[in-house]
């Protein structure tokens, strides 16, 4: 079942919900998502980021292409915040399915002619791509990308972008932080600009950061225009939170299979409440 970002973005797109992009940085975190993912019959996006590839190395990339050709449902490998041209070449080279190119942070058309170059060469080798325009907040210094403020995405841009990059998603900045939301503002989607953009584009659209802002919003915004919502910060505290607690309660302790599996069991209850809020349990049975 492994296959590209945009197979199963459309999908999704077709049929208004949003699929969890989970970013793992161990074997036993992806084997969380995965088995988290076929208990409840949702698609799955596996994320990646260069700091966690990294951390992981290439051959573990290889061996998460093979579990994923076994799974019971789709699963795309994705790059997340791929900085240069260079890195897309790296993930083609990896294997990966989908890749993300993040120059958001860079002039309009800066992003807009690089964004392009990377759509162009992927789509030559059957690999989907996201983008990003505007810029999400970022809080603390393991967040992948971003801002220290908010810039949000200006439809008109939006429109110009898509049609001149070809890209097959699109992140936008409509009230998200990457990491857990500044404790002095208040997490606030805007979801009439979510609507405007969507409207205007139609194409799969993207929410990066979402720790700490409700549940209704994010919901509601998977139901009219969110379709992919990459999830870091929640799944990789609940996993490290378990582990020093296993850690801490018997000093002696020292085997995986004696640590790992209720760090496994507390990522996947955060993981399975992600799955149901963004509509996407079930919804394997589309592909």
């Amino acid at each position: 079942m492994l296959t590209t970002g945009k197979a199963i973005l459309d999908v999704a797109n077709e049929h208004s919900f949003a699929v969890p992009a989970f970013n793992i940085s161990d074997w036993a975190m992806f084997r969380g998502v995965v088995e988290i993912s076929e208990e409840t019959n949702a698609p799955l996006i596996v994320a990646i980021h260069p700091d966690e590839v990294r951390h992981i190395g290439r051959d573990l990339i290889t061996a998460i292409a093979e579990r994923a050709h076994r799974s019971t449902v789709p699963i795309a490998i994705h790059w997340d915040h791929g900085a240069t041209y260079e890195q897309m070449l790296e993930a083609f080279q990896f294997g990966f399915t989908s890749v993300m190119i993040d120059a958001s942070m860079k002039p309009f058309d800066d992003n807009l002619a690089i964004s392009k170059k990377v759509t162009d060469s992927a789509h030559a080798l059957g690999v989907s791509v996201e983008a990003e325009l505007g810029t999400i907040g970022a809080n603390d210094s393991y967040a992948e990308a971003g801002a220290a403020e908010i810039i949000y995405t200006d439809p008109d841009d939006a429109v110009t972008f898509v049609e001149q990059t070809g890209v097959d998603s699109l992140a936008v900045a409509i009230g998200t932080f990457h990491g857990f939301y500044p404790a002095h503002l208040k997490p606030e989607l805007k979801l009439d600009l979510l609507k405007e953009i969507k409207s205007r584009v139609q194409i799969p659209l993207v929410l990066h950061g979402g720790s700490n802002n409700p549940d209704d919003e994010i919901r509601e915004a998977a139901r009219i225009g969110i379709n992919k919502i990459n999830i870091s910060t929640d799944i990789k505290v609940a996993y490290h939170d378990k582990m020093r607690e296993v850690l801490g309660s018997d000093s002696k302790v020292r085997e995986p299979n004696a640590i790992q599996p209720a760090c496994i069991d507390a990522l996947k209850v955060v993981a399975a409440h992600k799955i149901e809020l963004f509509g996407a349990a079930g919804k394997a049975a589309l592909y």
